[in-house]
């Protein structure tokens, strides 16, 4: 398992300037601008590096090379489940922190205070587009990665409006917003789990 984590970062180490790329221009776009950069900022640039560590694994036949080796494909799921959380974790909190120096260095921005709510938020969204992303991708892979991967970054620059009025009543303490909060995150951890498990299936099916 270690040794897969291992792979995928050694992967990920060549392209990490264009991670950093997508934070810096997610940055700029947003920050300045929006009100709700902290959110658009790390779910976007999170998603995208999701997605360039999916296409690497196509690019260089990952895959069939990993199903040669004794290895079980749910220890490649699983490894792959887990440099997703990594990777959103580092996406956050790289906006969490970006956010907090913009907060001390241009306070003429009036960027509002952040929490750990707003931490927490993030990783529940993001964890609702791997949920759905990873299935996906296992199930179609090579033929259709890239076109999965497009189809995701569109939707969620069209569907932006609809994630800021989905992160405002997660924010808002009334009594709707305080049981979604106790709801949804149970709700999209059994999503999560479940999307673990159907994508094991769909990858120990598939002919490779």
């Amino acid at each position: 398992m270690l040794n897969l984590l291992r792979k995928d970062f050694i992967a990920l180490k060549s392209s990490l300037w264009m991670i950093l790329m997508y934070l810096a221009v997610f940055s700029i776009a947003f920050i300045p601008s929006h009100d709700m950069s902290i959110y658009l900022v790390g779910i976007y640039t999170a998603f995208a590096s999701i997605s360039l560590a999916t296409m690497i694994d196509i690019k260089n036949h990952n895959h069939h090379f990993l199903v040669t080796l004794p290895i079980s494909r749910k220890h490649i799921v699983q490894a792959k489940y887990i440099a997703a959380i990594v990777l959103m974790l580092f996406a956050v909190l790289a906006s969490y922190g970006l956010h907090w120096l913009v907060n001390l260095l241009v306070p003429e921005l009036n960027k509002p205070n952040f929490a750990l709510q707003d931490i927490l938020i993030q990783l529940v969204i993001l964890l609702v587009l791997v949920s759905i992303y990873m299935p996906l991708f296992y199930a179609l892979s090579k033929k259709g990665a890239g076109v999965i991967n497009a189809i995701f970054l569109i939707s969620l620059i069209v569907l932006g409006r609809f994630m800021t009025y989905f992160i405002q009543m997660m924010s808002e303490g009334s009594m709707v917003g305080d049981q979604l909060l106790f709801i949804i995150p149970i709700v999209i951890l059994l999503m999560f789990i479940a999307s673990y498990y159907l994508t094991i299936k769909l990858f120990t099916r598939k002919d490779l």
